[in-house]
């Protein structure tokens, strides 16, 4: 069999990234390197031609996965022309769908990734891309007026009002995962939805 060559080497390294990227917010961290392989369709030696050791992939992963989210937030500026009120808005709207309780794979990597990120040892790089990403996503949930007064921009997450709102996001999918096949799931996604957006 003849040597990859370096643009197939960083094809199935992307490839591997992007699918362990949504399995482990599907699945978690502990999937197992032979059925990340096999989902990526490659083979499982070929692993270890692209990365030292799974906690290295970890750490890429929860560095792309936040990529894609910021990504995101970047453009729903973009298509609200700035306005940063129906950009939250719409965000609010979506995180707190059926469709992103039921389908983690896409999803935020915030609520996904926080059960391993917290079992990981503390100095892991992929705790500190965690810890900015959570910084990241409060300071875009921060209210108008808080950015206005500089709070949003540069501070840890963008002062109280960011992050009391990051963490009614977080909580409300997390328990809405959790209790899914009940009524209860659906109530706890609108009660959240309530109090974010008739709260302004």
């Amino acid at each position: 069999m003849g040597r990859v060559s370096q643009a197939q080497a960083a094809e199935n390294r992307r490839r591997v990234v992007d699918t362990a990227s949504r399995l482990f917010r599907e699945q978690g961290t502990h999937v197992s390197v032979a059925d990340l392989m096999k989902a990526a369709g490659l083979t499982h030696g070929a692993f270890y031609k692209q990365f030292a050791s799974k906690e290295a992939l970890v750490d890429e992963v929860t560095a792309h996965a936040f990529d894609e989210f910021a990504r995101r937030f970047a453009a729903g500026l973009e298509r609200h022309d700035g306005q940063r009120d129906a950009a939250q808005r719409a965000l609010i709207d979506a995180y707190l769908s059926v469709e992103h309780r039921d389908n983690a794979a896409d999803g935020c990597p915030v609520t996904a990734l926080a059960t391993d990120i917290a079992r990981g040892p503390e100095g892991r790089a992929a705790r500190r891309t965690y810890a900015e990403g959570v910084a990241d996503f409060a300071a875009f949930l921060a209210p108008a007026e808080a950015v206005a007064d500089g709070e949003g921009v540069g501070g840890v997450g963008g002062g109280e009002g960011g992050l009391a709102r990051l963490c009614t996001l977080v909580g409300a999918l997390v328990l809405s995962r959790a209790t899914q096949g009940s009524p209860l799931s659906e109530e706890i996604l609108a009660a959240a939805h309530a109090a974010l957006t008739e709260a302004g």
